[in-house]
């Protein structure tokens, strides 16, 4: 069994037993999360939409991280013109444990 869920704007397709990278969610290692958001059901039978809207994911934070840094460099020919910025994102590691 398989399920699309939303969260940090982004999609995500999980299956029980899995372990994702999401935008920071709040809680520390061990707390316990749930998805409500459940855009898709999948296994013997395929619900989405309005059919899907009673399904529920859990799962629980492995850990609080930060991803890689990404650079951002702007530059203008000819303008003696350049800026570099860094970013590094907060991230959440979740263990999906189940899909109801």
């Amino acid at each position: 069994m398989y399920a699309v869920i939303r969260t940090g704007g982004k999609q995500y397709k999980v299956a029980e037993g899995d372990v994702l990278k999401v935008e920071s969610l709040a809680g520390e290692a061990g707390d316990e999360v749930s998805f409500d958001d459940v855009l898709m059901v999948g296994g013997d039978e395929v619900k989405m939409g309005e059919a899907a809207k009673g399904a529920k994911v859990t799962g629980s934070i492995v850990r609080q991280g930060r991803g890689k840094k990404v650079l951002v460099f702007k530059k203008k020919r000819r303008k003696d013109y350049k800026r570099t910025q860094g970013h590094r994102q907060n991230l959440t590691e979740v263990k999906i444990t189940g899909i109801a």
